[in-house]
């Protein structure tokens, strides 16, 4: 291919020329608002270069509600063009550039950045911390998850997009299948993103680990704080496996190597094996926090301590154990003898007992609970059944002989969505109504709230539930287009239905943050909900120090004891307290690494050099660096409790 060929879009449409024309303009009006309110000087200071934990976890949260509306457009263009037996409003290649970016968005670039989100802002508070352990390794984290997400989404209008699913299997992601520059985003985005990820965890295990306040033991931390812990463990051991399958593929496609070709020695299963080691156990990093948000919510709303604590903790443990010994499920089909397929099919009926183990343990804390039936509340039991859906049908495709029935058909598709919806997307949507008031001192509309939650909940089960029997009537997955006769067409126009009724969903958050942000009281107090757990024992908004005075833990659930049952939370003085300073490092070693991507992504070895020794140079400079921090005078500290109501 011709040098400048590659930047061209290699299947140019209407849609895409007016992709570029509405980048074009969104980016034009930001920088022209900016201006023009003079707001430069404000983004710097307090977002582009903070530190905070809070704050990064409300950039990840702004990050993921765009991502989804963006992985959602995605979603509509295609079940728009299966509505309809042989549809033309996409072509082949089109629909497997729009269905391989949906799923890569969706799961990379949404629900992770989702679960972070919550992970920064709420896991100091539950333990009592001031911060992250590495407040500038935490900001840093975003910065390359923000610009691996911004490099993939430049793709469809500089190059093209990837092509080869989400999963990228070799051979159809070498160069002979896939010649775009498509794939080598994939590769570049995933890695640097996923280089942010894992810095993640290894920071998030460190502060549970060695920052909870005074008396918090592992037993006594919140359920959240435990499913943050045993997600991040699960990063540490999964993400290096994605990150040496990327670099076997970006090799093979920039300089000839034969890791995963089918000539010269290399191995195209090896790509698939590598994924799935990964790829499985990704779905638990999304879950389990997931988990841990109900498991916040269904206490707080049932006015209960949560049943089972300890079967509840063992449950995640063992999960985390199991999602490293199921990945083969993901190709019984691919010829890797009976034997393996039966061990695998075990290990994969097994992870579904702790599962369930969680399932009722809920249950039961609904039990002789005194309900209250808030949104958060709402999101949390809708998620029960519809999540128990998709569980079944897995235990159904985890029987291996079977399997040969249900894989690559949208049976898989439908069970596929009908766990993440409600086991991740219902969880974050439930966390943030539940924890909107603490990042912002007003609650989302509650009325709206229980609309939208009715909305989301029944469009899923319109958009996935015919999949299933398409799926089992033969429909196969990654189709474009299929004949009238095949009698697929009113299972696909009834999901059509479903993905409408979601995106109609989805724009109601909208519509209520607008509302509540114009129209809520901002005189919630700093606990809402009379939560049980320690993030709703300081302010609403949070001060940067989260707590004036370290709080003393001597219980499961410190606050809710020191509401009830008298116990001293707080005792001792104002002392001054130690914050790191903001820092411009992470976001321009973020530009850099988008920059050293892109050059990689096209051959462009001159700037690739150049970058790279930029990347070098901001690491050496935060080595020398001589930032110690900064103080809060206790003169600060009394101010600020004084003017909250402290």
């Amino acid at each position: 291919m011709d040098y400048f060929d590659r930047f061209a879009v290699p299947h140019p449409s209407p849609a895409i020329y007016a992709s570029m024309v509405a980048i074009g303009l969104t980016v034009i009006a930001i920088f022209a608002g900016l201006t023009y309110f003079k707001k430069w000087g404000y983004l710097w200071r307090e977002w582009l270069t903070t530190v905070d934990h809070k704050r990064i976890g409300i950039m990840y949260l702004i990050s993921a509600l765009l991502m989804l509306f963006r992985g959602g457009a995605d979603a509509i263009m295609m079940r728009a063009q299966l509505a309809a037996p042989e549809n033309t409003l996409l072509d082949a290649q089109h629909y497997n550039e729009i269905f391989t970016t949906h799923g890569i968005v969706m799961i990379i670039f949404m629900a992770m950045p989702f679960i972070m989100a919550f992970m920064n802002f709420v896991v100091p508070l539950q333990i009592g911390a001031r911060d992250v352990a590495f407040p500038r390794l935490n900001a840093l984290s975003f910065w390359l998850f923000f610009m691996g997400a911004m490099l993939l989404n430049i793709s469809f209008v500089v190059g093209g997009s990837p092509d080869a699913g989400w999963t990228s299997y070799f051979p159809l992601a070498s160069n002979e299948f896939s010649e775009s520059v498509g794939t080598n985003y994939y590769m570049f985005a995933l890695q640097i993103s996923g280089l942010g990820t894992l810095m993640t965890g290894i920071n998030m295990i460190t502060t549970i680990l060695k920052m909870r306040a005074p008396g918090m033991t592992l037993m006594k931390m919140p359920m959240f704080t435990w499913s943050s812990l045993v997600a991040n463990i699960i990063i540490v051991f999964a993400f290096p496996v994605l990150t040496v399958a990327l670099l076997m593929g970006t090799m093979d496609r920039l300089f000839a190597t034969n890791f995963f070709t089918t000539a010269n020695g290399g191995m195209d299963m090896l790509w698939a094996n590598f994924f799935w080691v990964w790829g499985h156990p990704e779905v638990y990093i999304l879950i389990l926090p997931a988990f841990g948000i109900y498991s916040e919510i269904i206490s707080t709303f049932s006015r209960r301590n949560l049943y089972g604590y300890k079967s509840m903790v063992g449950s995640m443990v063992i999960i985390s154990l199991l999602s490293f010994l199921v990945w083969t499920h993901h190709f019984f089909t691919m010829g890797q003898g009976a034997l393996t397929n039966s061990i695998f099919s075990i290990t994969t009926m097994a992870i579904a007992v702790p599962t369930g183990v969680k399932i009722f343990n809920w249950l039961f804390t609904l039990w002789k609970g005194k309900i209250v039936i808030t949104t958060p509340m709402l999101y949390s039991l809708l998620f029960i059944p519809i999540f128990t859906i998709g569980g079944v049908t897995g235990v159904m495709l985890g029987m291996s002989a079977a399997d040969y029935q249900y894989h690559n058909t949208m049976f898989l598709v439908a069970h596929f969505h009908m766990v993440i919806i409600p086991g991740v997307v219902f969880g974050m949507l439930a966390g943030l109504h539940y924890y909107w008031p603490k990042m912002f001192g007003f609650k989302l509309n509650d009325k709206i709230g229980k609309v939208e939650a009715w909305v989301i909940s029944m469009s899923t089960l319109l958009a996935f539930m015919p999949m299933f029997f398409s799926g089992l009537d033969g429909q196969a997955r990654r189709m474009y287009t299929y004949s009238e006769s095949t009698g697929f067409g009113i299972y696909n126009m009834i999901s059509m239905v479903g993905a409408v009724g979601l995106a109609i969903g989805f724009c109601l958050i909208v519509y209520n943050v607008y509302y509540s942000t114009r129209y809520a009281s901002r005189d919630v107090g700093s606990d809402p909900w009379n939560a049980r757990t320690l993030e709703w024992a300081t302010h609403s908004p949070v001060p940067e120090y989260n707590f004036a005075m370290t709080p003393q833990v001597n219980s499961l659930e410190p606050f809710w004891d020191a509401k009830k049952r008298g116990h001293e939370l707080f005792t001792g003085y104002y002392e001054k307290i130690h914050m790191p300073n903001n820092s411009g490092v992470p976001f321009i070693l973020g530009c850099i690494f988008f920059a050293w991507g892109f050059s990689f992504i096209f051959g462009m070895w001159i700037p690739a050099i150049v970058t790279t020794i930029g990347i070098f140079a901001c690491m050496a400079y935060r080595s020398f660096e001589n930032d110690h921090g900064r103080y809060i005078s206790v003169n600060e500290i009394q101010k600020t409790e004084t003017s909250r109501g402290a």
